[in-house]
């Protein structure tokens, strides 16, 4: 390969929440939380970053960036970001959208706490497919909204949509706006074009608002392509679409999401309600437009690299851990596995392997809203080395544990 996704690269002292954060964010403490392990002694397989260098594509734009030496008020007031997203979209969705209907803002979870309260009143609902990305939680419930979720199907590690259950959710007079996660965050499930017209049309009855999350999209198994929900639905104009270099190139860090808004109304209302005027840092803006034009030599490779992670991880499971229940998923970078039969009286399975393995992982309802129970999400976008180490002491904790 031409890039060397087999670096270890230390993050300690950047003040990571991969590194100095997992305490509040996993478990809800400080720093009084004590483990069996110092903090650099973990193997940190949980918040959905990389592990790898960005792109040199990125590096030399930022350098050449700062190099400008002036970093004042910055907004989108050419056409040269939005020419250079709107080919990576065609050419990699065969899909586009009108420069006027992209807006900016610093992350997908802000724009979606303010797309809930601008088309959702407190009397309405929001529908949501669970295992979820806990955010989709919080965005409705801190706008005091109801939540309704649909749990979706598990066969032997294969997930799927429960498409009467969702229809029958859909049809409340009360839901009025459908959160829908493509790629799903944390399955991996790649919709189908049959599955994404189903949910379609059920959309379509209910004249539903639908926020649609594609920020894994980019992050799939080789020989894939996304479908976005915008291709399927043309011309509906109650459809949000969220998308972001952050995942795909490892810039979350530089806060800059694309949402991309096709009712007039409601992008007027989004950017008024706007605290920051639609402005950016200018250094994510430079990062983000070579990530878009310069990076997709990059982004293939990092592809066949997560492609062999995934294979290491399930025959190592099938090896050492057989009953735990993986499939390799068509997207993303992180790994759902079902523990239901390995630890069934386990409860935590965070504060476990934390505690018995010294390995960081997300995992249950707690952190994924519902029928989560007895999954972890282990995250594989890292050197092969760093999970192997972390698979092993997870294999070493389930055999003492179980005798």
């Amino acid at each position: 390969m031409k890039y060397n996704f087999d670096e270890i690269i230390d993050r300690r002292g950047t003040n990571a929440l991969n590194t100095d954060g997992f305490r509040g964010y996993i478990f809800h403490a400080g720093p009084e939380k004590k483990f069996p392990y110092a903090d650099d002694e973990f193997v940190r397989m949980w918040v959905a970053d990389m592990e790898f260098s960005v792109p040199p594509s990125i590096l030399d734009a930022l350098r050449a960036r700062v190099d400008r030496r002036i970093f004042g008020y910055t907004s989108l007031f050419t056409d040269d970001y939005y020419n250079s997203f709107s080919r990576w979209c065609r050419n990699r969705y065969s899909w586009d959208f009108p420069k006027e209907q992209l807006c900016m803002s610093p992350g997908i979870v802000p724009a979606l706490y303010e797309i809930v309260a601008d088309v959702t009143s407190p009397d309405e609902k929001i529908l949501i497919a669970t295992p979820a990305y806990g955010n989709f939680k919080y965005a409705t419930i801190d706008n005091k909204r109801t939540l309704v979720t649909t749990a979706l199907k598990c066969d032997k590690g294969f997930f799927s949509l429960d498409l009467a259950d969702f229809a029958a959710k859909a049809a409340d007079p009360a839901v009025r706006l459908v959160i829908w996660c493509n790629p799903h965050n944390p399955t991996g499930r790649m919709w189908t074009e049959d599955e994404l017209q189903r949910v379609s049309e059920i959309i379509r009855k209910h004249n539903l608002w639908v926020v649609s999350d594609e920020i894994h999209c980019d992050l799939i198994r080789t020989g894939r392509k996304h479908i976005p929900l915008g291709k399927i639905m043309p011309d509906y104009q109650r459809l949000v679409t969220c998308m972001a270099p952050s995942k795909t190139f490892d810039i979350a860090g530089l806060m800059f999401s694309n949402i991309i808004i096709r009712d007039e109304k409601l992008r007027e209302t989004f950017r008024d309600n706007d605290r920051i005027g639609q402005e950016v840092n200018p250094l994510s803006l430079a990062a983000a437009q070579a990530a878009y034009e310069d990076g997709g030599e990059w982004l293939e490779e990092l592809k066949l690299y997560l492609d062999d992670n995934f294979s290491f991880l399930v025959n190592f499971l099938r090896e050492n851990i057989p009953k735990a229940v993986c499939r390799i998923p068509e997207a993303t970078y992180l790994a759902w596995v079902d523990f239901r039969a390995v630890l069934p009286k386990e409860t935590n399975l965070s504060e476990f392997f934390a505690n018995n393995a010294g390995v960081l992982l997300e995992g249950g309802n707690a952190l994924f809203v519902g029928n989560a129970e007895g999954f972890v999400r282990l995250n594989l976008a890292m050197p092969r080395s760093i999970i192997k180490t972390g698979l092993e002491r997870m294999a070493a904790a389930i055999k003492k544990h179980n005798g």
